[in-house]
């Protein structure tokens, strides 16, 4: 069994999915009102569009024919030198939170958190796709 080739156009086709379901997520929470279910569910979500938007970025330099990256911090600050993201602090401040709220540290990080996905990080998420999708639109 083969494993089906990933490329820049498929990771960001599955990143916009994952952005487009954690948007209906955060709908969800502002009709509904917030629990702590939906909390939860909506940081998996923020995490899973978080790492498909690293991956896009290492497919994307891949395809330029660069060398892998170390790691996402690594790609978001080559990202944000390439213009691929606009706020390169917010993108690093993304991927502190991610590390913070890991269930490994001490504290309750899901109230600050999902504040921060619903105050700042999806509309830097929102302002990649844009960004990515003209990149993409010049290079064919």
């Amino acid at each position: 069994m083969t494993k089906p080739e990933i490329n820049c156009e498929k990771c960001f086709g599955d990143f916009k999915e994952s952005l487009a379901e954690l948007k209906d997520l955060i709908q969800e929470g502002k009709s509904r009102g917030m629990n702590d279910k939906l909390k939860a569910k909506m940081v998996r979500s923020f995490e899973l569009t978080h790492d498909l938007a690293i991956n896009t970025i290492g497919e994307y330099f891949k395809k330029q024919g660069r060398p892998p990256f170390s790691g996402s911090r690594d790609a978001t600050v080559e990202a944000f030198n390439e213009d691929l993201i606009d706020n390169g602090q917010g993108w690093l401040d993304m991927i502190i939170f991610r590390i913070k709220y890991n269930p490994l540290y001490p504290g309750d990080y899901l109230e600050a958190l999902t504040e921060s996905i619903l105050v700042k990080f999806v509309h830097l998420l929102e302002n990649f796709e844009a960004h990515m999708e003209r990149k993409l639109e010049e290079d064919l």
